[in-house]
Parts: structure tokens; C-alpha cells; sequence
């Protein structure tokens, strides 16, 4: 019976797994990988990925990875390829096939077929010995001397692998292409990530005739009626040509209040309370730079007027427009 604890076999499993992926890093031959770096970049068409069983989980993560970092990729069934799914290979593709014996019957099945439409077959496999590895164009040894599995039957250990070198190859191919941060947002346009790399200040923005804005000289009453109206918080002070002379806020009221100690209101100005040279935006810079304008400071702020080349006062942003949206 097994004594240890339950935070031990645990902490064993992850030292055996990272164990046998730093133990892939040091046995792969180099010549090997550029082989295999070399067939994906000069792909023309897409990578299919296939795999059974667990492997066949992995081949979907890699696909799914390597399409998202820049490399078309798709999962195949070997069962579906089998019976009508061979149809989507062409013979541009490069074909990845993950297989631990390297024996597995579905997978040796297909081969015969896969030659014939002139593929290139690389094979990630845990037998360099095996039927796979000697029919394939290109190898990478992904052998592991155990499985992370008590009895030594779940695959875990060698799956581990396969995903981590998958993975690998995905980012090499990554750098290889020169993809840059822009282009990974366009994969990833729903997500945090994407919107952090894509959405802009003029994206969300109160712009045109829902900028609240006043003009320098206008008196305490014209200031609570703009910003009543425009319903933001805040309103923009301009000069006569548009240009950005300050910015005006609740709070900004507040304390203006505080100051008079209850003094004559038609007196105050706005030119009095407002924030000359306040902190601005421009309409194309990241959503995400603004928010950081705003937090990454000792006193924070929650609105930001907006300004284009000319100092122009185009719009009026808010901290709550770039939370909404999902940053």
C-alpha cells in the first residue's frame, strides 16, 4: 500500500512529466528539427495533425495552437480520414502524426494512402524504431523511459511531451514568420488579449454631439448644466478654434463648493475650477494605454479628454467606457 501523502504524488507526477520534457530538450537531434522546421515553413497549403486516443486530444491542442499563433492547422480523425475525411489533404499540406508506439493500426492503416497523395508525413513518435518513424519524411523522438501513471499504462508522461514539443514547434514557426502582437490580436479578436491589442480610444470614445464641452468664460450655471446633460461625469473646456483648454468635473465642483464657503455662485468661472493641461488621450491609441493613464499613477483619475494632432478636443473617455468594454 502507498504511504505517502497526497501532496507527494502529486508533487512526483509534475517532477516526472517536467523531468522527461527537459530530458526531450537534451536528446533531440538537431539535425532532425531542422528537418522538421523546414518541411512546416515550406508548406503551402495547411498542417494536419492527427493522432488516436489521447494523442489524439494532443494533435487537437496543437492544431488549435498552431492556428492561432499564425500557421493554418487542423485536427484529423485517422478513423475519419479512413472513411472520407482523406478528402480535406492535399498534397501542399504537411501532415503531423503523433503516435507513442508509433504501431498504432489506424494510423499504419493510412499510410500507404498518405503516400500516394505526395505528402510529407512527420512523425512525433516514442519508438524511433517503429513503423511510423521509418515511413515518415521527417522524425522527432518524443520516447520517454516511463509513464508518470503508477502501473505505467495511462498515457501522461509521453502525452506531456508531445504537447510540450507541439508546442514548440508552434512557436518556432511563430518567430520564423515574424509574427507581430497585431497580428495575434487578429486571432484572438473576442478575447482580452485581442481586445488589449485592438480596441483604440476612438472605439469608445463619446465623440461629436455626445462630447459635453463648454467654452472658456462660461459661468457656474452653464458648467452643472453641461455636465447634467451630458450625463458623464465631466465636461471639456475649449478655446474659440476647439482646442483643449482644461476639463471639468464632479469633483472638481465639489471642491470648487468647498473653496467659496458660500460665496456668490454667479461669480465663479469656469476658467477658476477647471484642470488646465489635464491628462489626455488620442483617438488611436489603445484602449488598454489609456486605462493604464489613468490607474498607473498615485492619485487616480476616471475620465480623460480626448485630443487629436492639433489639440483639437474630439471626444471624452471614462474609465467605466474601458471596463465595459471588457478590458
Amino acid at each position: 500500500m502507498n504511504n505517502k501523502s497526497h501532496f507527494s504524488q502529486v508533487i512526483d507526477v509534475l517532477r516526472l512529466e517536467s523531468q522527461a520534457i527537459a530530458e526531450t530538450a537534451a536528446r533531440l537531434n538537431a539535425a532532425d528539427v531542422e528537418r522538421v522546421v523546414g518541411l512546416l515553413v515550406a508548406c503551402r497549403g495547411k498542417i494536419v495533425i492527427l493522432g488516436v486516443g489521447k494523442s489524439g486530444i494532443i494533435a487537437q491542442k496543437i492544431a488549435a495552437t498552431m492556428t492561432s499563433t499564425g500557421s493554418a492547422a487542423i485536427n484529423l480523425h485517422p478513423s475519419d480520414a479512413l472513411h472520407g475525411g482523406m478528402g480535406i489533404i492535399n498534397s501542399d499540406d504537411v501532415l503531423i502524426i503523433l503516435s507513442n508506439s508509433g504501431e498504432t493500426n489506424e494510423l499504419i492503416e493510412l499510410l500507404p494512402y498518405l503516400k500516394r497523395r505526395g505528402v510529407s508525413i512527420i512523425a512525433v513518435v516514442g519508438n524511433p524504431n517503429s513503423t511510423l518513424a521509418r515511413r515518415a519524411d521527417a522524425i522527432i523522438d518524443a520516447s520517454v523511459d516511463a509513464e508518470a501513471c503508477p502501473l505505467n499504462l495511462a498515457p501522461t508522461t509521453s502525452t506531456s511531451v508531445a504537447l510540450a514539443i507541439g508546442d514548440a514547434l508552434a512557436l518556432t514557426l511563430m518567430q520564423v514568420k515574424g509574427l507581430t502582437p497585431n497580428d495575434f490580436a487578429v486571432n484572438h479578436p473576442a478575447g482580452q488579449l485581442g481586445k488589449r491589442l485592438t480596441l483604440t480610444v476612438a472605439d469608445l470614445m463619446h465623440s461629436g454631439g455626445a462630447n459635453p464641452t463648454i467654452h472658456l468664460g462660461a459661468e457656474w450655471l452653464q458648467i452643472v448644466k453641461a455636465i447634467s446633460d451630458g450625463g458623464l461625469g465631466a465636461v471639456n473646456v475649449i478655446g474659440d478654434h476647439g482646442n483643449l483648454a482644461g476639463i471639468i468635473t464632479d469633483g472638481d465642483l465639489r471642491r470648487a463648493l468647498q473653496r467659496l464657503d458660500h460665496g456668490p455662485l454667479e461669480t465663479l468661472k469656469c476658467d477658476e475650477i477647471m484642470t488646465k493641461d489635464p491628462v489626455v488621450a488620442q483617438p488611436g491609441m489603445l484602449a488598454y494605454d489609456a486605462l493604464r493613464l489613468m490607474e498607473d499613477r498615485s492619485s487616480q483619475i476616471s475620465v480623460l479628454p480626448v485630443i487629436d494632432e492639433n489639440r483639437v478636443c474630439v471626444g471624452l473617455i471614462r474609465l467605466h467606457d474601458i471596463v465595459r468594454s471588457g478590458l
